[in-house]
């Protein structure tokens, strides 16, 4: 299948890989592109600015959680009709877990067939540029470079050495230069603090990057970049099949605490027959009638702690709606609103109260990377000693665990305690780890015929 596409990288993180995705995606799209993002690796926060940025929904592209097939079938399904796909790479274009690259956005580059364009922080950089790039170029030699990106150039005389040096001891492109400015600054720390939905204004933001990546990057070069991909062989289309007739009424909690789904995760429950009904526990009075679960993923609900415990009757509703029997799905920042009680710094308050436990708060990460997990069978859809992969990121542990189950045994990563995660209480499953649908066998439909046997 011909799908114009090309993989955004760079030597090293925080070298302006989100700023040029977000601003080709934004430039393109404006000027009549249909752009597909993909975002390589487990994130949340990056696709929602890409989403905004292309006016199509980012998907994520993981080895580890999906596996190469789903990968592609993936890259197929949403990016067959698009003017141009662009896959947003994680970390360094070589860097992975594994020594030999497996998972790597360079395999995942390899994976595609697609092109490479490299954005290069070049402050204090002049000649050393060209051995940085001879040498990503002839580390994997089957890896395309397609065009290189100079960014945080100080000025003209800066650009003009870079690009000497580049054209004297490279065949790479220079498609474009970025100047260092002092709102690009502002713009990156709105970007490392705030995802897209929770900004007041992503729309500006975005359209500040857009004129920035239009008025320096060669737009039309980056077309032709991604237009030169060979067609894509293979790549089966997978995934979520046409949905059904809806059986039961699922509540998804969205709003600017919890934002933290794969669209596919939504799919995959919609197919499987659940009817997903947004709702708010930061400004909601109650839930929506009707409803036979709830679905509550991850976000920052820590930042909004105070507005979550003023809701008093949506907390009340939630908890109430446990006692009850209703089933309930719910990753990371879902489990520490339905804790008793979330403690950060100085400040301590009241959440849902709907499991025997409490969430603290850390200044550095609990857990963070990807995990596996075996099923215990406790909970009700995982097959005992079934295998889950997902990831993990958060500050937050769970203490004072009251009498519960736990539905996995870690066998890589953090969870609760390093031994267990997903908390079993009544028909509650809060864990920790994140999990795809495509890497989660059975997860969706699992989930909607727990709901409906149930019975809630």
């Amino acid at each position: 299948m011909a799908i114009p596409r090309l993989v955004v990288s760079a030597p090293h993180r925080s070298s302006g890989k989100t700023t040029l995705s977000i601003g080709l995606c934004a430039a393109l799209a404006a000027s009549g592109v249909a752009v597909q993002p993909f975002k390589k690796g487990p994130d949340f926060i990056d696709p929602m600015w890409l989403t905004a940025a292309a006016g199509r929904e980012c998907r994520n592209l993981d080895l580890f959680m999906m596996g190469e097939e789903n990968i592609r079938g993936s890259f197929v399904r949403n990016g067959a009709g698009a003017g141009l796909a662009l896959v947003e790479g994680n970390m360094g274009l070589y860097d992975s877990i594994e020594v030999e690259g497996r998972g790597s956005t360079a395999d995942m580059a390899r994976t595609l067939d697609a092109p490479v364009i490299l954005i290069v922080d070049t402050r204090n950089m002049t000649r050393s540029v060209a051995p940085l790039l001879q040498g990503f170029t002839a580390f994997e030699p089957d890896i395309d470079i397609a065009g290189v990106v100079l960014n945080k150039v100080s000025g003209p005389r800066h650009e003009e050495k870079l690009r000497a040096v580049i054209e004297r001891y490279t065949d790479i492109k220079v498609l474009g230069a970025v100047r260092r400015r002092p709102e690009m600054g502002i713009i990156m720390r709105h970007l490392g603090l705030q995802p897209a939905r929770e900004s007041l204004a992503p729309a500006d933001v975005i359209d500040q990057i857009r004129q920035i990546i239009a008025d320096s990057v060669d737009l039309e070069r980056v077309r032709a970049i991604a237009a030169a991909a060979p067609p894509l062989a293979g790549g089966e289309e997978s995934g979520a099949v046409a949905g059904v007739e809806p059986s039961v009424r699922l509540g998804v909690a969205r709003d600017r605490a919890f934002n933290f789904y794969y669209a596919e995760n939504l799919e995959a429950l919609e197919a499987a027959g659940a009817e997903l009904v947004p709702f708010s526990p930061v400004s909601d009075a109650a839930l929506p009638a009707g409803l036979n679960g709830l679905y509550i993923g991850g976000g920052f609900p820590e930042v909004f702690m105070d507005e979550l415990e003023a809701n008093t009757s949506m907390r009340s509703a939630v908890r109430e709606a446990v006692q009850a029997g209703m089933p309930v799905y719910a990753e990371c920042g879902g489990m520490m609103y339905l804790s008793r009680r979330m403690s950060w710094k100085d400040r301590s308050r009241e959440m849902a109260g709907a499991l025997p436990c409490d969430t603290v708060m850390h200044e550095k990460p609990r857990g963070h990377g990807y995990v596996k997990l075996r099923a215990t069978g406790a909970g009700g859809w995982f097959a005992p000693g079934l295998t889950i992969r997902g990831h993990e990121f958060h500050y937050s542990e769970i203490t004072g665990m009251g009498d519960v189950g736990f539905a996995y045994d870690v066998v890589r990563g953090t969870g609760l305690d390093r031994q267990h995660d997903g908390i079993v209480y009544r028909n509650v499953i809060a864990s920790y780890a994140h999990l795809h649908a495509l890497g989660s066998p059975g997860w969706a439909e699992g989930f909607v015929r727990f709901v409906k046997e149930a019975a809630f």
